[in-house]
Parts: structure tokens; C-alpha cells; sequence
């Protein structure tokens, strides 16, 4: 799909989810032939014509500027990852530069490996925002193991594994709400980087093969993924539910380590220190492609 289709279903889909009641418009009549707001009670709202909202919506944003943008997602009530998602595809419609600088990247430095190393307490994982994780910690690699069924193996995709692995549903048992994350992610990550090459092979080999990914992907959601909780059901300490923190690396553009933690004394604690003792029966390294250059497809 094109940048301009992308933005057009993606502010079509918005302005769906806005009643005129919950945007203080007073709604005359009862049959109204579209959900939500239409295009004219958008334009109101933004301040701008409905001639010109109208050609946005059909997305033509590149000569929008961030005045309008920024009146458009107050009028649409889109919150933190929407509306920096609006301006991803305004910056992709234009050409202009991405919001955060996306170079080709070689190997992961050695001192981010002995960070990752040094957290021994946590499940700890680096990935970029297709969602490859190209480094873990001992823990890590122990959460995750399902995912690594080759002891060499050095990278694995998270959607990929979720939506086309048949163990993928049973290791993420709150399935809807994972699932969403993780297309809501990619689809934000495709705003940001929307000519990465691999990013798109793995979008198109998701939407052809998994119906449930195709049909999560066409609601267009986005979403800040920085904080909260996530429950596995891992096949030799059964479900855990953890505290997670996602952090950017400044120094490395387009990369996250996300830390997995529990509170001292709760059962999941108890869980997680399981799984460390099952660890420490396993070779489970730091691992990370000391060869792969993971983002050499993207540009933009």
C-alpha cells in the first residue's frame, strides 16, 4: 500500500471513532449515513474548509503544515501515538526526513551487549521496530526460548512467530490484547519507516498468511509501547505476568531494550526466579549477531 492510502484510511478510520456528541457537536436528525463525524463537522472543528480536509483526507497531506496537522488531530481527539503517526505519514507523503534519523546500522556495540549482560535479575531483550530481537540477556533468552527452537539461532521476529507459529497463541495467553500490541506497533513503525523493505516484506507476509493479522492491521491503530504488563505461558514455568519498561537507546536510533520485572514476593516473582533456575541449567548466553547489520534495508 502507498503512504497516500495509508493516510487516508488511517484519518478515515479516526474520524469513525468520533461521535459528534463526544466532539460537543449538537447531532441533528437520526439517520446519519456514516459513523462518527463527517468530513464537513471535521473541517469545523480543525478551522479549516471542507474542500481542503477533504483533499487531506484522501491523503494528500504534504503541504499541510504542523499548524493544520496539530488542528486536524485535536479535532479528531487522537492521542500521543496517533497523532506523532499523522505527522510520520505527512513527513513520508512529503518526503520529507524521518522524525528520528534512521542510518544503516552494523553490529550492536559490545558495551550495550555488557549493559544487557549485567542485568542479571531481569528478562532483558534488544529489538528494532519490526520487532527482531537482536540481542537478549541470559533471562532473556530463557523468557523467550520458545522462540529460539535452534540453540544457534541468533535473531527471531516477534509477529512473525505470534501470527505463523502454531505455539504462538498458546505462549502469549492474553492473545487479543498482545496481538493488537503488536500490529498497533508495526503500523507506527511503518509510518516512521515506511521504506524499509524488510519492514514491508514482513507486513505483506503477514497480511497474505494470517487472516487475523490482516484484519487487526486494516483498523489502523497505533500505539507508544513504554510501560505496562505481559504474560506469558512459558513451556516449563507455566504462565508469569511481568512489569515491563521499554527504553530507547539514544545512541542507537530505532532500538529498544525492554526489562521484564515483578514485584518481590508476588507468585510471578516466585515464577521468575523458576525460570532463572532453569536458566542456569540451560546455555543461554548474551546473544547478539556480532555479523548481522539488522537495519542495512532501511531508508528514510
Amino acid at each position: 500500500m502507498s503512504t497516500e492510502s495509508d493516510a487516508r484510511e488511517f484519518l478515515a478510520s479516526r474520524r469513525a471513532k468520533i461521535t459528534p456528541q463526544q466532539a460537543g457537536l449538537p447531532a441533528y436528525g437520526g439517520n446519519r449515513r456514516v459513523p462518527g463525524l463527517r468530513r464537513e463537522e471535521v473541517a469545523l472543528l480543525a478551522g479549516v474548509s471542507i474542500d481542503y480536509y477533504v483533499r487531506l483526507e484522501r491523503g494528500h497531506l504534504a503541504g499541510a503544515s504542523e499548524e493544520v496537522l496539530d488542528a486536524v488531530a485535536n479535532a479528531l481527539q487522537l492521542d500521543d501515538a496517533e497523532r506523532a503517526h499523522l505527522f510520520d505519514l505527512a513527513r513520508a507523503v512529503a518526503k520529507r526526513p524521518a522524525r528520528r534519523s534512521r542510518r544503516v546500522r552494523g553490529p550492536l556495540p559490545d558495551s550495550v551487549l555488557r549493559v544487557l549482560a549485567s542485568m542479571t535479575d531481569s528478562p532483558a531483550f534488544i529489538r528494532n521496530g519490526r520487532l527482531d530481537i537482536l540481542a537478549t540477556n541470559h533471562l532473556g533468552r530463557a523468557l523467550y526460548s520458545p522462540l529460539f527452537p535452534d540453540r544457534t539461532a541468533r535473531t527471531v521476529n516477534i509477529a512473525r512467530f505470534q501470527f505463523l507459529d502454531a505455539r504462538g497463541r498458546d505462549f502469549f495467553p492474553d492473545w487479543e490484547e498482545s496481538m493488537n500490541t503488536t500490529v498497533s506497533l508495526l503500523r507506527t513503525e511503518a509510518g516512521r519507516a515506511p521504506h524499509d523493505t524488510a519492514l514491508t516484506g514482513l507486513i505483506g507476509e503477514l497480511v497474505t498468511r494470517s487472516e487475523e493479522f490482516r484484519t487487526a492491521w486494516a483498523r489502523h491503530n497505533v500505539r507508544l509501547h513504554h510501560t505496562g504488563r505481559k504474560s506469558f505461558r512459558h513451556p516449563e514455568v507455566g504462565v508469569l505476568t511481568l512489569d515491563f519498561d521499554a527504553m530507547e537507546l539514544p545512541a542507537q536510533p530505532g532500538l529498544t531494550l525492554t526489562a521484564y520485572s515483578a514485584a518481590a514476593g508476588s507468585a510471578d516473582h516466585d515464577a521468575l526466579q523458576l525460570l532463572a533456575a532453569w536458566a542456569a541449567t540451560e546455555e543461554a548466553p548474551v546473544t547478539g549477531d556480532p555479523a548481522a547489520a539488522p537495519d542495512q534495508g532501511r531508508q528514510g
